[in-house]
């Protein structure tokens, strides 16, 4: 296709980049130095796991970075015109969706242990769980305590963000980057009340399958929150630099479609795992 029917069509070829090829291989040292790390493999009477962890994790915000920086000249360039934006917003709804269905099969195998307690096609179930839920033995974590502020930080942290998109619209760029800001530090704040609740949760990981399926479901989205959160923080960092305007500004409004999703996951967790899951249940 050659530029002139490119730019007729209203598409856009962008360049060979290295960054599909060098993110793959920042990936696999990052999964490799994860199995060596979690595994304690030794090599040569050494633990290279998590220095390859390291390398590997470097190597992917490297490569995030470098695309972004990419992705943002070809806007600056003109490239993103009306279709290739409707395209860019198509793939980022198709990859949040891909995400609602990776919190469905936590929240599968969650109900599915919680409701079944003591189905006889699990092996062991009804022994671990005593045909209860929560199991006998576990003393859940009471929602109305941790939980119930998060929740309130979160959902709350949802309209600062939709603030933002507002004054921005409305080009002003002070209230945007305040409310932004403010968007960012409550994420932030989320994750360190869920962290505190980890290290005093009255259960753990591997004693019981209350245990991992509780904090798989809550564990990923806590890792998605610090992505979303960073996501945001970068869009802040380019509004500082002057970038985003009431035309032009798909980045933000990604991060943002990004947060509202985190913020339904959370309350559907708050609602099954941590108020239904605990009814008449032991609290710490």
């Amino acid at each position: 296709m050659t530029e002139a029917q490119s730019s007729h069509e209203g598409f856009h070829l962008v360049e060979p980049s290295p960054w599909p090829i060098v993110g793959a291989f920042f990936a696999f040292l990052t999964a490799l130095g994860l199995i060596q790390w979690m595994k304690a493999i030794s090599i040569a009477g050494m633990r290279p796991g998590g220095w390859v962890l390291t390398l590997g994790v470097a190597g992917l915000l490297f490569t995030f970075a470098g695309w972004q920086r990419d992705v943002v000249v070809e806007s600056h360039e003109g490239h993103h015109n009306d279709r290739v934006s409707r395209g860019l917003s198509a793939g980022m709804l198709l990859f949040i969706a891909s995400e609602v269905m990776f919190f469905v099969a936590w929240f599968w195998a969650y109900f599915n242990s919680s409701l079944f307690t003591a189905d006889t096609a699990q092996y062991g179930r009804e022994a671990f769980t005593g045909g209860l839920w929560p199991p006998k033995g576990i003393v859940a974590i009471d929602p109305w305590r941790l939980p119930l502020i998060n929740t309130a930080i979160l959902v709350s942290s949802s309209g600062v963000v939709t603030m933002a998109h507002e004054a921005l619209n409305k080009n002003n760029r002070a209230a945007f980057m305040r409310y932004l800001a403010l968007t960012v530090v409550m994420g932030f704040l989320f994750v360190a009340i869920q962290a505190y609740e980890y290290a005093h949760a009255p259960f753990a990981f591997a004693n019981s399958i209350y245990g991992s399926t509780f904090f798989m479901a809550t564990g990923f989205h806590g890792a998605h929150v610090i992505i979303g959160a960073i996501f945001l923080s970068v869009c802040l960092f380019r509004a500082i630099g002057g970038g985003f305007t009431p035309r032009q500004h798909l980045g933000f409004l990604f991060a943002e479609w990004y947060w509202h999703f985190v913020d339904v996951v959370w309350i559907f967790l708050f609602s099954c795992i941590y108020i239904w899951g605990t009814w008449g249940a032991t609290m710490e």
